[in-house]
């Protein structure tokens, strides 16, 4: 079976955070597994050649034009991917979209409806009801008609379904499947040895949907018992927020413990991972957090708030802690005191324990894999 995976963007520093991870990693568990996955995407941010392939997988990758930086993400193209795009719709068995409003992966959905190919959408939380006036330009003039008439939607919780549903009323979707985030299991990381400095690990978007202001509101609380704690920053600057969080550690008096790292590959992502002792994510919105996914799979204990999707199985599994989060109001403390409760050497390791069993258990890329292929078997044999 061919398989070609649609994602907007690709670069070395995976800017576009989730919905590229996720085609990858589906990508490479397909690929394992026998199947000929590849992946149509375009790329920024590359010193040279674009390559032609991403960890293994083959990626026909072209060059991303910013035509409308004003839409970011949304408003990127290639003109030459486009070209090809019919083509390589025509050799797949199947096409899987990751998709969302934009000029790459909406134009290879139609084209794919066109082509009469099996199609596969899979929406990361990125289509839901809006009042926005371009987005609903959009919506008439093809997204309701991908929505509608694709062989299957992926959702990753039943509020991204119904989300999704929403913005095709009333028309109801009958072809939709629930399918999580998975990650590979990773080696556990050491327990921090007596006398070494706890390291506490914020590293996604650089964002306001992510509140790293909450990450760094936590630093006077978790210093006032630990005075060597370190606190480590990393993850693209797309909110372009890195210097106000910088300000903000000022302010607080606790600049001296704080670093932000900027943008990580994933192998750098992994190792920084396994150097810390507490993942924080405390985003107030959070579908299913690939990072979340990759800190437990490293045994890392992580900090997440209610209204993430992967917050019930982490509260469930004590692999974690579980808070409130607002965007009206200053969570640092509650943040600091869940980041306190895991530095304690018995608790950590406890949720260190429950985070890797989790993802062992639950969130492995192999039993996501199998769900996936299932998926595929029954459109291509409609």
């Amino acid at each position: 079976m061919k398989v070609l995976h649609v994602v907007t963007l690709h670069t070395p520093t995976n800017d576009f955070g989730g919905p590229t991870r996720v085609a990858l990693n589906l990508s490479k568990g397909l690929r394992a597994s026998g199947v000929d996955a590849r992946i149509a995407t375009l790329g920024d941010g590359f010193d040279g050649p674009l390559p032609t392939a991403v960890e293994g997988v083959p990626a026909f990758m072209f060059q991303a034009r910013h035509v409308l930086p004003q839409f970011e993400v949304s408003g990127i193209t290639s003109p030459a991917l486009l070209a090809r795009a019919r083509e390589l719709v025509r050799t797949a068995d199947v096409v899987h979209v990751h998709l969302m409003r934009d000029l790459i992966t909406l134009p290879f959905a139609l084209i794919a409806l066109q082509c009469g190919r099996p199609l596969v959408l899979q929406t990361h939380g990125m289509i839901d009801p809006t009042e926005k006036r371009v987005a609903k330009i959009v919506d008439a003039l093809g997204l309701r008609r991908v929505l509608r008439k694709a062989d299957a939607i992926l959702h990753l919780t039943e509020m991204e379904r119904e989300g999704v549903e929403a913005v095709v009323a009333p028309a109801r979707l009958t072809r939709t499947h629930r399918l999580v985030n998975g990650v590979e299991l990773q080696e556990r990381r050491p327990l921090r040895e007596p006398g070494r400095p706890p390291t506490v690990l914020y590293c996604a978007r650089v964002q306001a949907r992510k509140r790293p202001e909450d990450f760094i509101a936590a630093i006077p609380t978790v210093l006032a018992k630990h005075p060597d704690a370190r606190f480590v920053l990393a993850g693209p600057d797309t909110g372009s927020l890195a210097g106000a969080m910088l300000d903000l550690a000022r302010g607080l008096g606790v600049a001296d413990a704080v670093e932000y790292v900027g943008a990580l590959g994933h192998a750098e992502v992994l190792e920084q991972l396994r150097r810390s002792d507490v993942y924080v994510l405390p985003s107030v919105v959070e579908p299913f957090a690939v990072s979340v996914l990759e800190a437990m799979s490293v045994g890392v204990p992580v900090v997440v708030t209610r209204t993430g999707g992967l917050s019930p199985d982490v509260d469930a599994a004590g692999a974690g802690r579980v808070v409130d989060s607002s965007p009206d109001r200053d969570n640092g403390p509650l943040v600091g005191q869940a980041i306190l409760e895991l530095l304690d050497p018995a608790a950590n390791e406890e949720a260190s324990d429950a985070a890797w069993r989790l993802i062992r258990d639950r969130f492995s890329i192999d039993a996501v894999v199998d769900t996936l292929r299932g998926v595929y078997g029954g459109v291509t044999g409609r």
